[in-house]
């Protein structure tokens, strides 16, 4: 266990951040670290919120075992947390304020992606077998017993999972190929609908009741590549009610939502958008970030901006820290491999 300290002031003066906290890592970021595939090295760090703590490899250091091979997501559930381990083919069940191992997930699972919880059961998407197209599934876990029950057959490559109004939304990536679709499934009677969306759709927010579907598009390397685009699903009739068009050679591929405002990023710049804007902003907030975006992750709370990079992919990646009140950068501290879990915020 490394433990890193880091003189730093503050930005945030929230009054939750002056509670007693619950554990060793509350009132801080999570950052789920991918790791090299096949090598068995992910990790989580833990930075304070105040940005004066670092520390690597938390689930090793409190449970004396690796995490894993591939860390891919991490879910936070009332005092639970949940981190899904790709190739290890499994979930790690911890105290989210201690890391504590509380059970594994490790049966029913086949290249598990990402998660969320509604009431006692867990949904979790799975590529299954990516040479094939017709083994993906959303793998149902009760909560009590932390077993799979059951399986929902979807189409292929599902990715990111979102939870509205007793249905889930899920992002068809493609898996090992190029997917163009989100599917809808209505909970209490297992229905399935598919949208059509822009190529290769990833990263999912909700904002205001309505579902912001972001694309890569296709990548020049297909031969047939297609700029990037957002939709905006309305989670009530389940239609597209706004595109936004990027360029052909656009290929965004990070989003998040915060305080009425989408931000998301593209071609080494950061955008940032009101919820009922009707065009896509010209100017970028960040500008040529030197970033490695293999493996990035974003993320914007406390009026900052939180964005990793996993520099030369074998050695330990940065998180930068940017003000949002000036766009700056304020802070870089050094997390693990491959930072492109994502940065979870660990408040309660």
């Amino acid at each position: 266990m490394i433990l890193v300290s880091i003189l730093f002031v503050s930005c945030s003066g929230d009054d939750d951040n002056n509670r007693a906290p619950r554990g060793d890592y509350d009132n801080g970021l999570i950052i789920i670290n991918e790791g090299n595939f096949f090598s068995g090295n992910a990790s989580a760090t833990y930075v304070s919120q105040d940005l004066t703590t670092v520390e690597q490899g938390i689930f090793t250091g409190v449970n004396t075992a690796p995490l894993g091979d591939t860390a891919q997501s991490l879910t936070f559930h009332e005092e639970f947390a949940f981190v899904v381990v790709n190739v290890s083919n499994k979930i790690e069940v911890v105290n989210r304020y201690s890391f504590e191992s509380i059970s594994t997930i490790s049966t029913g699972l086949s290249n598990p992606r990402y998660m969320v919880i509604v009431g006692n059961k867990a949904y979790v998407t799975n590529w299954g077998d990516g040479a094939s197209t017709t083994d993906d599934y959303i793998a149902v876990v009760d909560l009590t017993t932390y077993t799979v029950e059951s399986t929902i057959a979807v189409a292929e490559g599902p990715e990111r999972i979102v939870e509205n109004n007793g249905k889930l939304f899920v992002s068809h990536k493609g898996g090992w190929g190029l997917g163009n679709s989100v599917s809808v499934i209505t909970i209490s009677n297992g229905s399935i609908q598919s949208i059509p969306v822009d190529d290769v759709p990833d990263e999912m927010v909700l904002a205001n009741g309505n579902l912001w579907v972001l694309s890569e598009g296709k990548p020049a390397w297909t031969g047939s590549e297609t700029g990037g685009s957002i939709k905006v699903i309305n989670t009530d009739t389940d239609t597209v009610e706004l595109t936004f068009p990027m360029g052909a050679t656009d290929h965004p591929s990070l989003l998040d939502f915060k305080n009425n405002t989408i931000f998301y990023y593209m071609n080494g710049d950061i955008y940032k958008m009101a919820h009922n804007a009707s065009t896509l902003p010209t100017t970028p907030i960040i500008s040529a970030i030197n970033t490695n975006t293999f493996s990035a992750s974003m993320r914007v709370d406390h009026s900052r901006l939180y964005f990793t990079d996993a520099g030369d992919n074998n050695s330990n990646g940065s998180l930068i820290v940017y003000d949002l009140s000036n766009n700056t950068p304020v802070e870089t501290l050094t997390v693990g491999i491959n930072p492109g879990g994502g940065i979870y915020l660990n408040e309660l």
